[in-house]
């Protein structure tokens, strides 16, 4: 099984996706075959895969820095906020509507 390294913070823009691109070009040129991966993120900024579907650019970003091609798969779940309650909800690239928190929560 692969190893694993996690990058938290205490808060947004704590520089958590600028640390976890150094990291994937550090073990990238030491010969180390790594990928970026974000379970969830919250972004207005997206990126289209070469396969049509929507990712967020922070893993894109990291992906490139580990020298191999963006994937949704490293992105499953992107929200992009709408108001203050919502977002337009992203799976697999795909936007599947726009939702209330609580509706979000509940499915």
């Amino acid at each position: 099984m692969a190893k694993a390294i996690m990058v938290v913070g205490t808060m947004s823009n704590a520089g958590k996706s600028l640390v976890t691109a150094g990291l994937c070009r550090v073990f990238n040129q030491d010969g180390y075959k790594v990928a970026p991966f974000k379970s969830q993120n919250m972004a207005l900024n997206s990126f289209i895969t070469a396969e049509g579907a929507e990712m967020g650019r922070a893993q894109v970003v990291q992906a490139e820095a580990a020298n191999i091609e963006p994937s949704v798969l490293m992105n499953p779940i992107l929200l992009k906020p709408t108001s203050d309650s919502g977002s337009q909800v992203i799976v697999n690239g795909e936007a599947i509507g726009t939702m209330k928190a609580g509706e979000y929560y509940a499915m």
